[in-house]
């Protein structure tokens, strides 16, 4: 009984004849190739699935900020409202203020102005009495004349 080597079954490893060997690495090559294609297929919808996750988490970000923004705004518009209404109650109080502080002065001024009227009005009363009064004396004058021009023309 001859033996060879080639016939007896390897605990290890099988061996493989050489047709065998190119055949059973087209297979492993095949497979590893199948396997990093779906294995790149796989981290392609992963990473798209996490791209796209991404930029909806940017457009999240975006939409926050715009949401944060238009509320600013709105509390910037409502502050600016209420600065005008209490600016206006300011000023209608000032004018209120200025216009009872010019009428006390108006009644200030009308009793000095009526005062002083009263006073005037006096001076030309008696600046009236003291030109009729001085044209009676200036009558009186001519006619003294006059009766000294006769009395002198009769001597």
């Amino acid at each position: 009984m001859d033996f060879f080597y080639n016939d007896l079954p390897s605990t290890s490893s099988s061996t493989l004849k050489e047709g065998q060997e190119d055949t059973q690495m087209l297979k492993d090559t095949d497979s590893d190739l199948s396997r990093k294609t779906s294995s790149n297929v796989w981290i392609s919808e992963s990473e798209e699935e996490q791209s796209s996750s991404y930029i909806d988490d940017i457009n999240k970000k975006a939409q926050e900020m715009v949401e944060k923004i238009n509320l600013s705004r709105t509390r910037d518009e409502e502050m600016i409202d209420s600065f005008q209404e209490k600016l206006i109650e300011k000023v209608t109080e000032m004018c209120q203020l200025m216009r009872e502080q010019m009428y006390k002065i108006y009644e200030k001024n009308s009793s000095e102005f009526q005062r002083k009227l009263q006073s005037l009005t006096e001076v030309v009363d008696n600046c009236s009495k003291l030109n009729y009064d001085l044209l009676e004396a200036s009558q009186a004058l001519a006619c003294l004349r006059s009766g000294l021009d006769i009395d002198q023309g009769s001597e």
